[in-house]
């Protein structure tokens, strides 16, 4: 979602005592604040990809019923052109996590398959249509400076990517989503489990167009932000962010400025198929899975495929 939110149904959770980190204080040389719109994953609707119209609502819980009504239409805005680069900033505790293995394998193997040749299906306003080309571009574990904040602003983030790029920690790149994804004892202030899972938005860094996305772990919460409490890989924090990663890099391709693609209703590409996984098979421990990319097994959902009258599928 722009800054673009995903959820299912939630219940109260209690979150740490946040703990001060002085490396994200805000940077003026560093970033060019601009309060940028998000796109949320949400909970109980796909994201509007503006933070305004579909506004977040209460009584957030798992969407039900028909979310592909209209079609998509084109805004005039740049889309992402060529391969997309796909970077990781690890953010928090994630010794012995498997997602360091997991969400890496995904992101290296998502780019030529089936499912992300949907996205040709969006153009820029000349008919050039996206590649079904994603590259992963590396991954950079943040610390600060002393230790790591349990919740993080929205401001935070954007500071964890700036601070990243400006370190040269990972290199600075226009045609890029930076992923922020967060180990589970984090939260995100602005509504991360009770308002959405993950969101994804733009904003002015070193002096560039950068787009970056913050995706919460499912472990968390995972009654609001995961499909199933098993996944196929072993671990369903890493399974069930290969979903919203998916969901966040698609809206970012075709909607990386806020004001490209999204339909009547302000809802981008993903946002029309959230939480619809089409067919799926059962995996050896019996969780469910609906693609097999680099010879791993994921349950992430289905894209708008903007052919025809349009429809939520799994490939194209």
């Amino acid at each position: 979602m722009k800054k673009s939110p995903l959820l299912l149904t939630l219940g109260f959770l209690a979150c740490g005592v946040p703990q001060e980190d002085p490396s994200l204080g805000q940077s003026a040389a560093e970033i060019q604040e601009t309060a940028p719109q998000k796109v949320v994953h949400r909970l109980n609707a796909p994201d509007n990809g503006k933070g305004q119209g579909g506004q977040l609502g209460v009584g957030l819980a798992k969407p039900t019923g028909n979310l592909t009504q209209a079609g998509i239409k084109y805004h005039g805005g740049p889309v992402m052109l060529g391969t997309v680069n796909a970077y990781v900033i690890w953010y928090g505790n994630w010794s012995g996590n498997t997602a360091t293995t997991i969400l890496p394998s995904f992101l290296s193997s998502i780019g030529g398959s089936p499912y992300w040749n949907i996205n040709t299906t969006y153009t820029n306003g000349s008919g050039t249509k996206l590649s079904n080309s994603i590259a992963y571009g590396g991954s950079y574990q943040y610390t600060g400076t002393s230790g790591y904040s349990t919740s993080l602003s929205d401001a935070n983030i954007q500071t964890i990517v700036a601070n990243t790029i400006s370190g040269g920690f990972l290199p600075k790149d226009t045609n890029a989503v930076y992923f922020v994804l967060t180990s589970s004892d984090v939260t995100a202030s602005s509504g991360f489990c009770t308002q959405y899972c993950g969101w994804h938005t733009h904003g002015t860094i070193s002096g560039s167009d950068i787009k970056y996305s913050f995706v919460g772990n499912p472990d968390r919460c995972p009654s609001s932000c995961a499909a199933q409490t098993t996944g196929p890989n072993g671990n369903a924090g890493a399974d069930g962010m290969a979903s919203i990663i998916a969901h966040e890099l698609e809206e970012a391709a075709t909607d990386p400025d806020l004001n490209a693609w999204y339909d009547s209703r302000g809802y981008e590409n993903a946002d029309k198929c959230a939480w619809t996984f089409g067919t799926t098979s059962t995996a050896a421990n019996g969780s469910k899975y609906n693609v097999t990319l680099g010879g791993k097994q994921y349950l992430i959902q289905q894209n708008w495929v903007n052919s025809g009258t349009g429809k939520c599928a799994m490939s194209f």
